[in-house]
């Protein structure tokens, strides 16, 4: 599945942007939907799936603890 998405946790990537959450939930979304770009009448739809699992993602990423990693700094 999704093999353009990479894994967006330490220690395989330190500094994860927002914009890197939101090409992931994209890419995640497009492989679910079938859709590359979605028609006008599916747009909508289509982009508040795309929030929502950029959503749920930070959500995940920001709750992760791993074992042995180093903390993250924050600014």
């Amino acid at each position: 599945m999704c093999r353009s998405i990479k894994t967006l946790r330490p220690p395989f990537t330190d500094e994860v942007t927002q914009e890197d959450i939101r090409a992931a939930a994209l890419q995640y979304v497009r492989k679910i939907s079938g859709f590359r770009a979605p028609a006008a009448h599916n747009a909508e739809a289509f982009d508040q799936a795309v929030e929502a699992v950029t959503r749920a993602s930070a959500a995940l990423l920001e709750s992760l603890e791993v074992r042995g990693a180093r903390p993250r700094e924050t600014a």
